[in-house]
């Protein structure tokens, strides 16, 4: 049941990312990197809209993939919390 709901919000997260604005794709992948373990689909996916719709921004350096960087991190420190909150209960 698990492997599906994770296809599932995948699909929704790439179809998110194709047809909706960047911000509701943006809560979507995060919030699946919260729920699920190891999602590094979202990470993909947000590569995907990098290099889809990505701009050099000059306020970090001319960095492309922005996303992608933003969600690798955040999945990294969020693998991180939930196994110290795993370990302590």
């Amino acid at each position: 049941m698990v492997m599906i709901l994770r296809i599932l919000a995948s699909v929704l997260i790439l179809i998110s990312i194709l047809f909706m604005p960047f911000w509701i794709s943006l809560i979507l992948a995060f919030a699946g990197i919260i729920y699920f373990d190891y999602f590094f689909e979202a990470v993909a996916l947000l590569l995907l809209s990098d290099l889809l719709y990505g701009v050099r921004e000059t306020k970090f350096s001319g960095i492309l993939f922005i996303s992608f960087l933003a969600s690798l991190v955040i999945l990294i420190t969020s693998e991180i919390i939930k196994k110290k909150l795993r370990l302590k209960s």
